[in-house]
């Protein structure tokens, strides 16, 4: 197809930089007798395809996944495992992001919790939502940090609370100290029933409130969290030593 390059001009001019390139690069001899509307709707498909794919890509290093090549579909399905996979394809989906639904993964170390929200943080990114990943240590540091500046820590609390989608690794390892307590107070109110939260701890439900320090601000933060949560059982097995014992026992050349 000929564009003439005024015309080319005017395309990179409204931001349409490949739709020309697109254009040009079709093969006029299987295009022949193709309706012009037909291959401009290709060009403009294969254009907007690319532009997916480069949003998800921005969206997935932004996310700062621990592992950013996790995949739902590279998961095992082992029956001491854990969670199924009628479960696991279900949070694939990402419904409960769609709902402002919180999710908790919960299990001993070593059982994947990690990898699986990551997987499904990626999902999210799929599906073009915002989503960040930061394990509890560090996200103390950032409220220590936002302290230093003028208005910092209501900063923070706005950053972390628009995600639609916050992975929470390590959640409860260490108790927080009450600075902190009222810190994450602040994030889950503001993230309440609009946004989604997914929770990697060893701990179950019952632990939390001591945890959380056992007064009205472990209350009010449980209060935002545990009602309409989906809690994911990982099960025993370590899958770090299951990798390997499998990697060990391997004949090796």
């Amino acid at each position: 197809m000929n564009i003439g390059q005024e015309t080319r001009r005017k395309m990179r001019d409204m931001g349409a930089d490949e739709l020309p390139d697109a254009l040009l690069a079709q093969d006029d001899a299987a295009c022949m007798g193709m309706p012009s509307g037909q291959r401009i709707q290709m060009a403009v498909d294969e254009v907007h395809a690319g532009y997916v794919a480069d949003k998800i890509r921005n969206l997935v290093k932004r996310a700062n996944l621990r592992y950013p090549q996790a995949d739902v579909r590279r998961i095992g399905h082992a029956e001491e495992r854990g969670p199924g996979r009628v479960l696991i394809g279900e949070l694939a989906t990402c419904g409960f992001a769609t709902r402002g639904q919180d999710v908790v993964l919960f299990g001993p170390a070593g059982t994947g919790k990690t990898y699986l929200a990551c997987a499904l943080a990626k999902e999210a990114c799929a599906s073009r939502m915002r989503t960040n990943y930061i394990r509890c240590p560090d996200f103390e540091e950032a409220w220590k940090d936002a302290q230093e500046r003028p208005g910092g820590v209501a900063k923070a609390v706005r950053k972390y609370g628009a995600f639609q989608v916050l992975v929470l690794d390590e959640w409860l390892l260490s108790r927080p100290d009450d600075g902190f307590r009222r810190f994450l107070l602040e994030i889950f109110e503001l993230r309440y029933d609009d946004r989604s939260t997914i929770f990697c701890t060893q701990y179950r439900q019952k632990d939390w409130h001591a945890r959380l320090g056992a007064d009205v601000t472990a209350e009010a933060i449980m209060d935002r969290i545990v009602h309409k949560t989906a809690w994911v059982d990982m099960g025993e097995m370590n899958m770090r030593a299951a990798i390997g014992t499998a990697a060990s026992s391997s004949p090796r050349s």
